[in-house]
């Protein structure tokens, strides 16, 4: 069945393994010509394969290596008649060539997509941005492998997901190769070309590369220096970091918010000035590589399961760092949410509002609860454990209850009566004293 959040994107009777994107593009016209092929498994006996795809003019496709029998694009479909039916388990290619001027797509949560930057281009995908730059199956739940071969004129800084497996003179410009062998979701994935700089930042348990304009070379050295104390601390909480490397991508226009991909964050030059003014911002966007890009939801809804464990994040590292405790950062964004409307479940938030800063901080709030009750040993081990057995998967809020509960020693239900007053309910319940209970039990002292 679609997601009911976004109901128009996906397709559930078959399933992405792998997508290899080939593409030449020219920043100064915004001129893109590629080819996508899509390596895939049927679910279900297919007489189509639909694709999402956005705006993008389609020269051919073949499937199996034969040309299709029939091709229909929509505005934001891609329906291809295969020569021969595709038997249900069967595994199949579909290789696209298309063409365009790729551009936002609108949506309820603002334009989203591939995006024009001054000079240059940012890829900002969630939820649905992806088909606005290559024909996929556009859901959270069907990770892929990936590979990009991506031309552009000389002199530009390209950066996408996976490590670097080259970069050569190609024509009149040059060709960036990249590799993605962790399965990632559509909307993870990205492009991001600038005129940047890049230095690495040392002293992180994997590579971390920093690109970035160049005059803001000081101060990005500066707010970004703590990134590799981040991942060390957060590898401590979370478990080890997912992906090979690190990457921090600061655009040379502003931006409204940073944004997430696969293996790399992405900041405007506004969130930059040298005096680590945005160590809060950093330390969310980094904590999302293990809540949202290597543990995923499932479906749209659960929203919380990214945004209210990366807002946790912020709070270990103001802990860690000596600032506010995660029990006084707490009580605040309690008291903040005491006075605004009390309308909202996070659980269910309905697709217009799972951006709201009310999900973002009752999300941290329940983690809090939870981590009070239980005590910090149960509580960090349950992280532990969710990147574990979900790793480069998606997960469900079950799931969450099960990893918690297993890690308490206690019935999964007990896990679920802490959770449910943030998650299931609009109310602002109290949170829990942390004074009745030994610092690091042996077992849950839920109720």
């Amino acid at each position: 069945m679609p997601d009911p959040y976004t109901p128009h994107s996906g397709d559930h009777r078959w399933r992405a393994d792998h997508y290899e994107l080939r593409f030449d593009y020219r920043v100064a016209t915004n001129r893109f010509d590629g080819t996508a092929t899509i390596t895939a498994t049927a679910l279900d006996p297919l007489d189509k394969v639909v694709l999402d795809l956005h705006g993008m003019s389609v020269d051919r496709v073949d499937v199996d290596g034969v040309r299709a029998k029939k091709v229909s694009s929509g505005i934001h479909k891609l329906t291809v008649t295969p020569a021969t039916p595709i038997a249900a388990g069967d595994v199949f290619t579909v290789h696209v060539r298309y063409r365009g001027a790729p551009h936002p797509v609108r949506s309820p949560w603002g334009q989203i997509g591939w995006e024009e930057l001054t000079d240059g281009v940012i890829v900002a995908a969630q939820p649905t941005g992806a088909p606005t730059w290559f024909p996929c199956n556009d859901r959270p739940d069907d990770k892929a492998t990936y590979r990009f071969e991506i031309t552009c004129e000389t002199g530009y800084d390209v950066v996408a997901n996976g490590q670097l497996l080259g970069r050569e003179r190609a024509g009149r410009g040059t060709r960036w190769t990249f590799a993605a062998t962790e399965p990632l979701a559509t909307y993870l994935a990205t492009v991001q070309i600038g005129r940047y700089r890049t230095a690495s930042l040392r002293g992180a348990p994997v590579p971390v590369t920093l690109h970035h304009p160049a005059d803001l070379r000081t101060a990005a050295g500066t707010d970004f220096a703590r990134v590799p104390e981040m991942l060390t601390l957060f590898a401590d909480r979370f478990g080890p970091y997912p992906f090979p490397e690190y990457g921090v991508v600061v655009t040379d226009d502003e931006l409204e918010i940073p944004l997430e991909a696969h293996g790399l964050a992405v900041f405007g030059r506004n969130h930059v000035d040298g005096e680590h003014g945005t160590d809060r911002l950093i330390a969310h966007e980094l904590a999302h590589q293990w809540f949202g890009n290597s543990v995923t939801l499932g479906r749209w809804q659960d929203i919380w399961l990214h945004e209210g464990f990366a807002c946790y994040a912020e709070w270990l590292w103001s802990e860690h760092r000596g600032g506010d405790t995660a029990d006084v950062l707490a009580a605040a964004h309690r008291v903040g949410l005491l006075g605004q409307p009390q309308d909202l479940v996070v659980a269910s938030p309905g697709a217009a509002d799972m951006f709201d800063d009310r999900v973002y901080k009752r999300g941290a709030l329940a983690l809090h609860a939870l981590r009070t009750t239980v005590g910090d040993e149960a509580f960090f081990s349950g992280l532990w454990t969710i990147t574990e057995r979900h790793r480069h998967g998606t997960v469900t809020p079950d799931d969450v209850a099960a990893a918690f509960a297993e890690a308490a020693g206690c019935d999964v239900g007990r896990v679920a009566a802490v959770l449910a007053p943030w998650i299931d309910e609009p109310g602002v319940p109290a949170l829990p004293e942390r004074s009745d209970l030994p610092e690091r039990p042996e077992r849950s002292d839920l109720p």
